[in-house]
């Protein structure tokens, strides 16, 4: 089987994945984005079989395209469209997953105005269908990052819509959302705490 771009595809082994170095975690010696971590963690889980969850592409406008073969197109001019939905989806445990990835490097809030209204459109959107939508916060300088989910973001989105309030206290995310382990393989291993909060809704319901 050939991708698009006429390379074969090889499956991923357990060598693919870098490999384990001794020393103290942080981000500061690992040097890797919050993407780079949750797609690295996204290979670990599809290698061991515990879900597929993927990132979603960034649509793209094509302005100028270059035919120097008949055969090969070669894009000379293209723009990011806005992206309308989140960055992750998925299945896991049979339930689907969305969710979207932000980081911040202030410690104690994380501001309001890097969600986006379309984001909270599409999560609710998801929710009414059964899905399982949160949002992966790495407090970068604190070294910390949560799973906090759609129902207690809905409730701080009200209220900055409200103009209530303008960022949400790292105590509240701490509150309602879930501690995420953080290690070398996978080296943000979120399923872990999704699993806490889908132990939560199966106790309590869609009301938690």
């Amino acid at each position: 089987m050939r991708y698009p771009n006429g390379k074969i595809y090889q499956a991923q082994t357990q060598h693919d994945l870098p490999k384990i170095r001794k020393g103290k975690t942080t981000f500061s010696n690992r040097g890797m984005k919050l993407e780079d971590m949750i797609n690295h963690t996204n290979k670990w889980y599809l290698l061991h079989d515990k879900a597929v969850i993927h990132k979603k592409p960034t649509p793209i406008q094509v302005v100028t395209v270059d035919y120097p073969k008949r055969s090969r197109a070669v894009i000379k001019e293209a723009y990011y469209k806005v992206a309308s939905t989140t960055d992750y989806n998925g299945v896991y445990k049979g339930k689907y997953i969305d969710f979207e990835a932000k980081q911040t490097n202030l410690k104690t809030t994380f501001p309001l105005h890097n969600i986006h209204q379309h984001q909270i459109d599409h999560m609710t959107q998801c929710l009414h269908h059964g899905g399982f939508c949160f949002v992966l916060f790495l407090f970068k300088a604190r070294n910390e990052a949560y799973v906090y989910p759609i129902r207690a973001l809905l409730e701080d989105w009200q209220a900055f819509l409200a103009k209530e309030m303008t960022a949400i206290p790292l105590e509240r995310i701490q509150s309602e959302g879930i501690l995420v382990e953080m290690g070398y393989q996978p080296q943000l291993d979120y399923l872990k705490a999704v699993d806490q909060l889908l132990l939560m809704e199966e106790k309590f319901g869609n009301n938690l």
